[in-house]
């Protein structure tokens, strides 16, 4: 096997409602709001995962793992999804203004490498395509989930019980968790 093929976790959050976010608030306004919602997704992660990407309003996180922990990822997105409600929160009270954004996660698993142009680091494999793909969904019944790709939840331990929110099972996809109400459950 080829030593910069690995097995390995992607991890997009992604914000829904961007779109109609860009073109209804002013420039500057809009960026600084962006730039403060990333930053916080950024930081909750405390480096566990890497960043191949930032993308408009995605992130694509990575980490090589051959076990992942279903347990360890569902804690942190449970922390991401918290950390960036409250910030909503803050920035619509601090700018006077209803910020309609919420967050969607897609984990995937599987093999893919990693290439260098110039200063940047991309990834490439089938898994990338995928969870690229999983984000353009229309199964999500609510705009806030995080959606746990089949391959994702192959590769890990026992997953089940760990959410008291809301599940929709998607046999040839995966599971999505719901986060409304999430908070109340920390």
């Amino acid at each position: 096997m080829d030593a910069n093929i690995q097995e390995g976790i992607i991890l997009i959050p992604d914000f829904n409602g961007f779109t109609e976010f860009v073109l209804n608030t002013k420039l500057y306004t809009g960026e600084y709001i962006v730039r403060q919602l990333l930053s916080i997704l950024i930081d909750v992660n405390n480096r566990y995962f890497e960043i191949s990407e930032i993308e408009g309003d995605a992130i694509l996180f990575f980490r090589y793992d051959k076990n992942p922990s279903f347990k360890k990822i569902s804690t942190m997105l449970r922390n991401m999804q918290n950390a960036f409600s409250r910030k909503v929160a803050e920035l619509n009270e601090a700018l006077s203004i209803s910020i309609d954004l919420s967050l969607k996660f897609i984990v995937h698993y599987g093999k893919f490498s990693q290439y260098k142009i110039g200063n940047f680091r991309k990834l490439y494999g089938a898994p990338v395509v995928e969870a690229h793909k999983l984000l353009k969904n229309d199964f999500a019944k609510q705009p806030s989930y995080a959606l746990f790709s089949n391959s994702f939840l192959e590769s890990t331990e026992s997953s089940s019980n760990f959410y008291t929110d809301e599940e929709q099972n998607l046999p040839d996809v995966g599971v999505i968790h719901y986060f409304e109400g999430i908070e109340q459950h920390i």
